[in-house]
C-alpha cells in the first residue's frame, strides 16, 4: 500500500462539502437539464446554484474567519465586491465547473474548492460526481485520489515518457493559438476534456502538459493548481512567471500546466 498523507482539517472538511454538493448535483443529472444564460453568456443551471449554496454555507460554518469567493455568488467587479481578501487567506470555489459538459451529460464536470494563502493555492479539492472520486492536494504533504468507498491512493505527476508527451486540450474552449502550439511540441497523443478534470489527469500521471490560451477565472484553476503542485507538477504563465491569485476581477492570464520535470524546451 502506498503512503498517503494525513491531510489537514481544511482538506477533510472541503472534501465532505464537495461530495455533498456532488450528490446534490447528480439529482439534476437524470432530468432534462434546463439552463439560462449569465451576463457573460455562460450557462447556469439549478445544479450550479444548489452546489454553491452547500459549499459556501458549509465553508462559512466550518471556517467563519476565511472569506469565500465563489463563481455563482461573488460580484467580480472590484468596485462592487463586498468580500475582503486582504488577509491573503481565502477560498475559491467553482460549485460546478464544466456546466456545458454537465448539460451535454458527458461526465466531464467537477466541483472545485481551493484555498489560497499569500496569493498561491495550497489546498485543493476536486470532486468528480459522475465518477464518484475526489482528488485532493495539500502543499508540502502530497496529493491523493479518494473514492466514495473510502479508498485513498497517493497520486504523482509523471515525467514525460520516451514516446513523447500526452497533451490535454479543452473540449469546449480550444482556439487556433492552442492548436498551433500543440502541433509544435509534437505530441504522442492529444486528449480533449472538459472542466478542471484535466488537472486531475496531470496530477495522477495520465498526461503531461495542458496549455491554456483562452480565458479562465481563478475559481476554474485554484483547486486543480494546488492538487497538481502537491503531486509534483507545476503551472505558470506563458512568460514563466507564477500564476497568482486574488487579482482584480479574478481573471487568469494564459498559462501552461505541466507534469513532473517537463523539459524547458516545451515551455
Amino acid at each position: 500500500m502506498n503512503s498517503v498523507p494525513i491531510f489537514s482539517e481544511y482538506v477533510q472538511k472541503a472534501r465532505l462539502l464537495a461530495v455533498e454538493a456532488g450528490i446534490e448535483i447528480m439529482k439534476f443529472y437524470s432530468n432534462n437539464i434546463v439552463y439560462r444564460e449569465k451576463p457573460d453568456k455562460s450557462p447556469l443551471t439549478d445544479a450550479d446554484e444548489a452546489s454553491d449554496h452547500i459549499i459556501t454555507t458549509g465553508l462559512k460554518k466550518y471556517f467563519p474567519k476565511i472569506p469565500v469567493i465563489s463563481e455563482e455568488s461573488t460580484d467580480t467587479n472590484p468596485k462592487n465586491s463586498l468580500v475582503n481578501i486582504d488577509s491573503g487567506l481565502f477560498w475559491l470555489v467553482d460549485p460546478l465547473d464544466g456546466t456545458k459538459e454537465f448539460i451535454k451529460k458527458n461526465g466531464e464536470f467537477t466541483v472545485n474548492i481551493g484555498l489560497i494563502r499569500n496569493r498561491s493555492p495550497f489546498i485543493g479539492v476536486m470532486y468528480l460526481p459522475e465518477k464518484h472520486i475526489c482528488y485532493v492536494g495539500e502543499n508540502g504533504l502530497g496529493a491523493a485520489s479518494w473514492s466514495d468507498t473510502g479508498e485513498i491512493n497517493q497520486i504523482k505527476a509523471r515525467t514525460i515518457p520516451i514516446s513523447g508527451p500526452v497533451v490535454l486540450a479543452s473540449r469546449s474552449h480550444i482556439n487556433e493559438k492552442t492548436k498551433v502550439w500543440i502541433k509544435g511540441i509534437k505530441p504522442n497523443n492529444i486528449i480533449k476534456s472538459g472542466s478542471a478534470l484535466k488537472f486531475s489527469l496531470l496530477a495522477s500521471g495520465k498526461a503531461d502538459i495542458y496549455p491554456r490560451f483562452s480565458p479562465t477565472m481563478e475559481w476554474d484553476t485554484a483547486a486543480g493548481h494546488a492538487i497538481l503542485e502537491a503531486a509534483g507538477g507545476s503551472i505558470s504563465q506563458t512568460n514563466k512567471k507564477p500564476l497568482l491569485y486574488g487579482k482584480p476581477g479574478y481573471l487568469n492570464p494564459s498559462f501552461i500546466a505541466k507534469g513532473a520535470n517537463f523539459g524547458k524546451e516545451s515551455t
